[in-house]
């Protein structure tokens, strides 16, 4: 830019003055990043920049002049730091919107995936048949695991010669005291002695929970597997209570067409006992090739009967003045009739694909 004198006319002044404004905007707008932006605005404007060099010529200018001159000098120098500031702010805006980007967590996406669990298939039995009874107004009873033999055998009304009570077949954690024998209960009926010990009648509750015996793993055993056991005590219970119960249950478990029978069975805690057997879901008897049934048209299901006396007595109750029944049920044995599973050893394999065909 030209020094300014006395001798420079306005319109020599006017164009060297625009021509810097044109040319200091254009290098605002295409200035990349904020230090390039401020060398321009310095370079047109700053102590060593052509502005300031024209004000310092404005000394030697008459006093005309000098206002003309001045008056141009501060537009353009306004003009330009207007543009420096708008594009300072434009570039500060885009230096953090690229921060927020390079460094921006989509929240939407799971980066950790976790897949949601499912309810066992032998639980999902367990929890329906405690609701059905817990609709027929029975409560849910719990034991130890750990039993003594009083309870697991005596109070049940089991001989000490009863071949059930022999190594060989029970899980002992202590064996040969008949005092103070500890096991791990053969089934959930110990469950039953004990809340009769501790409530009087009347008495309704299903016993639900693991049960322990020497059995070989095959098809259809496991040395760890479920059962539901069910008491009822009351005055005048009888048979037909029994059975009007357990065909509710199976209507609500199998289907409404379900019918039941009974068949003679023994169990030493129960007079008379009972096997209950249900009609086929699948085919109601009218397939041979049936792969539920294999065409019998029945499934044995559980076994059942009147409370022995002798029990009541054990527990402290008034054999001569309640009466009661009981049944117990294998809980893979309902799992496997109703999802037509050909072995036992699924539920224990661990296999998720096993495991997904039951989603609950």
């Amino acid at each position: 830019m030209k020094m300014i004198t006395n001798e420079t006319e306005p319109m020599e002044l006017f164009e060297t003055l625009a021509q810097l404004r044109e040319e200091t905007l254009a290098s605002i707008e295409e200035a990349a990043d904020l230090d390039a932006l401020d060398a321009v605005e310095a370079g047109a404007v700053g102590r060593e920049s052509a502005i300031a060099s024209a004000r310092r010529g404005l000394g030697q200018m008459d006093a005309e002049r000098r206002r003309d001159a001045g008056r141009m000098i501060n537009e353009i120098a306004r003009d330009i730091e207007a543009a420096a500031a708008v594009r300072r702010e434009q570039l500060a805006k885009e230096a953090r919107a690229a921060v927020i980007a390079a460094e921006a967590i989509d929240v939407t996406v799971d980066y950790v995936s976790v897949p949601s669990g499912r309810i066992h298939p032998i639980q999902q039995v367990i929890d329906e048949v405690c609701d059905i009874f817990i609709g027929l107004g029975y409560h849910i009873a719990e034991g130890p695991e750990a039993e003594l033999a009083w309870y697991n055998f005596d109070a049940l009304n089991t001989p000490p010669d009863h071949p059930g009570r022999l190594e060989s077949d029970t899980m002992y954690l202590d064996y040969g005291n008949p005092e103070d024998e500890m096991l791990l209960r053969a089934h959930t009926s110990p469950v039953q002695a004990r809340y009769m010990e501790e409530h009087g009648p009347p008495v309704y509750i299903v016993a639900p929970g693991k049960a322990y015996r020497n059995d070989t793993v095959d098809a259809t055993h496991l040395p760890v597997f479920h059962q539901i056991e069910g008491l009822a005590v009351d005055e005048s219970i009888t048979f037909s209570d029994l059975k009007g119960t357990l065909a509710e249950f199976a209507r609500q478990f199998f289907g409404p067409t379900t019918r039941v029978r009974l068949r003679p069975h023994f169990f030493p805690f129960t007079e008379p006992s009972a096997e209950l057997d249900v009609s086929c879901f699948n085919c109601d008897g009218g397939e041979s090739s049936c792969r539920v049934c294999k065409g019998v048209g029945w499934l044995e299901m559980l076994g059942c009967g009147m409370v022995d006396p002798r029990v009541f007595d054990a527990v402290g109750y008034d054999s001569e003045a309640v009466t009661g029944f009981a049944f117990g049920m294998g809980v893979e044995r309902l799992a496997m009739v109703r999802h037509g599973i050909d072995s036992i050893r699924h539920f224990v394999d661990y296999d998720v694909r096993f495991l997904e065909q039951f989603p609950g």
